[in-house]
């Protein structure tokens, strides 16, 4: 049995809506980041190179024909579309160009959905009004909010320039309004260990939550954090560990909340490390087999002094 067995995942949800799962089809709209040009600072995340997740990056296509493009990978296996506005922050612009660039994606008949990616504090009471609107219009709408972390400690140590109040009032001012939110979480952050996922799962569940995506910190080309894994001031988990902590965190989370997805790869050359991150299957065979022997998404819920006394991953 494979992950929808035991998780409720994006795919079995759109199934349950739509009749059929719908492929998110990337877009770079040529957003940049406040992390990026001087505004809160330079240099991004520690962690982040977005060429390593987002195919489109650097593209000089249009939205249309990116969108194009995607429904050629995708080779029929669906008819329905949600266009995912993955690269940087994607509401961290003028509204008319946040509008005009949704407009267009949404143009496009076979897209059912939008999904927009950004940071926690860079989403105003206008932006949400516009998803608002859209979601009035039938689209399937979803906000992604870059958290990774529930700690401030951690925050300012990856160079996040948010904090998680940040996230708490963005997420509240979202929800309140009907639009659904996807949080992200990296498992194996600099200082960070099974306790703090755990902390950070709780933070994120009594705030209120939608959907969730969880990632291992993987070092990638053109990092700040490639340089500091090159002088060995860095570990990262290991397959094992992180499937171990996935495991945990999915059986804490409520049935009702959709997992996006629970790992993520990048490919060689651009990967440094750790190796198993090159192989997409390797870490979601690790967490089923994790979830087929201890249970599935709910099997409890209660974040348990015990719980969080949980022995700490080996890392290497």
């Amino acid at each position: 049995m494979g992950l929808d067995h035991y998780v409720n995942t994006f795919g079995v949800a759109c199934k349950k809506q739509f009749g059929e799962k719908l492929k998110k089809l990337t877009i770079d709209a040529k957003f940049t980041c406040p992390n990026r040009d001087g505004t809160l600072g330079k240099g991004g995340c520690t962690y982040c190179n977005v060429a390593s997740f987002s195919f489109e990056h650097g593209t000089e296509l249009s939205i249309r024909e990116q969108l194009k493009l995607g429904r050629e990978r995708a080779r029929g296996k669906t008819s329905k579309y949600i266009a995912y506005f993955q690269a940087y922050t994607s509401t961290y612009d003028e509204y008319r160009v946040l509008k005009a660039k949704y407009d267009e994606a949404i143009s496009d008949p076979d897209i059912v959905g939008l999904c927009v990616g950004t940071r926690p504090d860079c989403v105003s009471d206008e932006v949400i009004d516009l998803l608002l609107g859209y979601q009035n219009q039938g689209i399937e709408v979803w906000l992604e909010l870059g958290l990774q972390s529930a700690n401030d400690k951690t925050l300012k140590r990856i160079n996040r320039g948010h904090t998680f109040n940040d996230y708490r009032d963005t997420v509240l001012r979202a929800r309140a309004k009907g639009i659904k939110v996807c949080t992200h979480l990296i498992l194996g952050l600099p200082g960070e260990n099974h306790q703090d996922y755990l902390s950070s799962l709780d933070a994120i569940l009594n705030t209120g939550v939608d959907g969730l995506k969880l990632h291992p910190l993987h070092i990638v080309e053109g990092s700040t954090m490639a340089k500091a894994w090159r002088n060995d001031r860095i570990s990262l988990l290991t397959i094992e560990d992180y499937a171990l902590s996935v495991g945990e965190l999915i059986r804490h989370t409520p049935k009702d909340i959709i997992f996006h997805r629970v790992t993520a790869y990048a490919k060689k050359p651009m990967l440094l490390a750790p190796d198993w991150c090159a192989f997409r299957w390797d870490g979601l065979v690790a967490i089923v087999n994790d979830l087929k022997a201890k249970g599935g998404q709910g099997s409890y819920l209660n974040l348990t002094a015990d719980s969080l006394k949980a022995e700490n991953m080996t890392v290497k």
